[in-house]
């Protein structure tokens, strides 16, 4: 039953990723395509467009998906699934706070899991970019990456307001277009 398998899909990638929508993006992009519920390519525009939908990256994600796999029903389904573990686990640390707050071994893990982090965030980056611009390869795509990185950066250090970027990111995707830098434009 496709609704059981959006489910607990969603279930084991909220209980398995620590970081936010964007870490999970590696995760999400493994089980939708192996699952052949979508292709890399509608994948990717999905995650447009979670990008700039309000709410969290992972819950706009596994909403669209499950609406596009199962209707309201696997909406609703994969999105409950993706929630659930981060919010009993957040009721579990609010109800146990003051523990966890000091204990060395919590202060550890999470110092740990901070580069495994980045990694994962680094990986969708490219994973990202190498579907975006599947027919420049070599140099353009590597080079399409590091501009995306740069704007990411610019908008951490110089608190670029993400409004500007997304409309930047229009007028240089439009451009490239034109310059027919983009496959299928």
């Amino acid at each position: 039953m496709i609704f059981l398998e959006l489910f607990f899909t969603f279930l084991k990638i909220g209980a398995f990723t620590f970081g936010g929508g964007y870490a999970m993006l590696p995760l999400i992009q493994q089980e939708v395509v192996s699952h052949q519920w979508m292709t890399l390519e509608q994948l990717v525009n999905f995650i447009a467009v979670s990008e700039s939908t309000p709410g969290p990256l992972a819950v706009n994600l596994s909403t669209y998906v499950g609406a596009e796999t199962g209707g309201l029903l696997g909406a609703l389904c994969a999105t409950f699934g993706v929630v659930l573990p981060s919010f009993v686990i957040i009721l579990v640390v609010a109800k146990f706070y003051q523990a966890f707050q000091s204990n060395t071994v919590v202060k550890g893990c999470m110092n740990g899991l901070r580069p495994t982090v980045v990694g994962m965030i680094g990986a969708s980056l490219l994973s990202v970019a190498a579907s975006a611009f599947p027919a420049s390869g070599g140099i353009l795509q590597w080079g399409l990456a590091g501009v995306l990185l740069a704007a990411i950066l610019i908008a951490h250090w110089k608190k670029v307001h993400p409004i500007l970027l997304i409309a930047a990111s229009a007028v240089a995707g439009i451009a490239a277009g034109y310059a027919g830098l983009l496959p299928g434009v």
